[in-house]
């Protein structure tokens, strides 16, 4: 991701390049993003997008444009309201089996893919009414084989990305055995619920996605479509919150220490937590803001013109001027780029500072800059549905790790893996972001995991 933020700060906000005689754009202005996914929403659409995420995701929300979008968005948005997940029962016993995996022996952990089990067991509850516990199963459980074809799945969805009109060439036998395989896995959570669906509201009567949706569902592929996108979505992208939040904090004792102080005044040792607590931790929130700024979940995106139309900057010889995007032709924004821009969020804009957005940052100068310059959750009619339940699960998870371990470091190693030790690249207690390996696939990850050593 680091060449998309160096290109951009070589070239300009915005960029044109030609490829066989067409032409592709790239913009991190937020002007620009705000009539792509606002005011001129209706001039752009996915392209290839569709077909390239189809045999995974099938025809759900994230793959969908025009009126079966707009069905599908105004079938899940009800689903997504806080009354269903209020009294943060749907998270507490998860982190319980999560606190089990951490040592208490000083031993380092990975935490990166217990966070991606963390979450499954989270979505599938939420989702279902019965989470596929993960974190309780041994490896080579149904939960498990799922996660793992899921993500094969998934690279190969990246690499068809990445060629965009050539993306035929990337879909062989494994990636079509392990899409079979994530859909059968879903359709056999169906039709386990679809047997025992009046059992368990008669002995739960609580709240259950799933069935909310069942209903609007006119066959099994739709219904497993729209399930797919949204475990998808609360999946990965809240893992990768959550790893990158302690990937930094072991790495940022003053931003830990401070944290640690808020925790302790708030709610103290109490796991009780509810959700006014968790609003009582301003510090809590910034810190998550913060990881979403450098690590935003979903990187870099594309649309395609569904019609001749201007982006507002960008063009002439000092790119004020607008941008004639004509049918056809693609236009990339990189949220990770454009939060990175110094003249938003200042000439610190490369580190991990969660009190800068207690300050006058550049960004909050501007109403459309403020709203268009900071988009870890996309904009406009496609912001994401689950940005809350996504902030309230992390914000839980982070507390309720901390409450039992509040030391965190970073666990080294050379490259012969017979040294342990503390990380000793820092700086005045900072350490400068995007040093670290990434990896891209559907979202922005660490390529290292996220091992730390947790202390009490």
């Amino acid at each position: 991701m680091e060449l998309f933020a160096f290109h951009f700060s070589d070239v300009g906000n915005t960029l044109e390049q030609k490829f066989l005689g067409t032409s592709a754009f790239g913009t991190i202005d937020p002007k620009n993003l705000e009539a792509m996914m606002s005011s001129k929403v209706k001039d752009f659409n996915f392209g290839l997008r569709r077909h390239i995420f189809f045999p995974l995701l099938g025809d759900g929300i994230f793959t969908q444009d025009g009126q079966a979008w707009k069905h599908s968005r105004e079938l899940l948005r009800p689903q997504f309201t806080r009354q269903q997940y209020q009294g943060l029962d749907i998270f507490r016993s998860h982190v319980d089996n999560f606190l089990l995996h951490i040592p208490h022996d000083g031993e380092y952990i990975d935490l990166q893919p217990l966070f991606f089990r963390l979450t499954l067991d989270t979505t599938t509850e939420f989702l279902f009414g019965k989470s596929v516990n993960s974190l309780k199963e041994i490896d080579g459980s149904k939960g498990n084989n799922f996660a793992d074809e899921f993500d094969i799945a998934q690279n190969y969805v990246v690499q068809r990305f990445r060629l965009l009109d050539l993306y035929w060439l990337i879909g062989g036998p494994k990636f079509r055995r392990s899409c079979a395989s994530a859909h059968r896995y879903i359709d056999e959570i169906i039709e386990t619920r679809n047997e025992h669906k009046q059992v368990d509201l008669e002995s739960s009567g609580r709240y259950v996605f799933f069935d909310a949706i069942a209903q609007d569902s006119k066959d099994m592929k739709s219904l497993r479509a729209q399930l797919i996108n949204v475990l998808l979505a609360g999946r990965d992208t809240t893992a990768c919150l959550l790893s990158w939040v302690f990937y930094r904090l072991a790495r940022h004792p003053n931003v830990l220490a401070r944290l640690n102080a808020e925790i302790a005044s708030t709610v103290g040792y109490n796991s009780n937590l509810t959700r006014e607590d968790l609003k009582k931790m301003p510090y809590l929130a910034n810190v998550l803001k913060e990881i979403l700024r450098i690590y935003p979940p979903v990187p870099v995106n594309t649309r395609t013109a569904s019609q001749t139309t201007v982006l507002p900057t960008g063009g002439g010889p000092d790119g004020t001027s607008p941008v004639l995007i004509r049918k056809g032709e693609n236009v990339a924004f990189c949220v990770y780029a454009m939060h990175r821009r110094e003249d938003l969020y200042g000439p610190d804009a490369e580190d991990f500072r969660p009190e800068r957005w207690d300050e006058d940052m550049p960004l909050l100068r501007d109403e459309k800059t403020a709203a268009w310059g900071y988009l870890p959750f996309n904009g406009g009619p496609r912001v994401c549905l689950g940005q809350d339940f996504a902030l309230t699960e992390a914000s839980y998870t982070v507390v309720r790790i901390l409450q039992m371990y509040p030391k965190v470091k970073p666990y080294k190693c050379h490259e012969n893996r017979s040294w342990i030790g503390w990380s000793t690249h820092q700086t005045k207690g900072i350490e400068k972001v995007a040093k670290e390996r990434q990896k891209m696939t559907l979202v922005l990850s660490s390529g290292d995991g996220c091992k730390v050593i947790f202390g009490r």
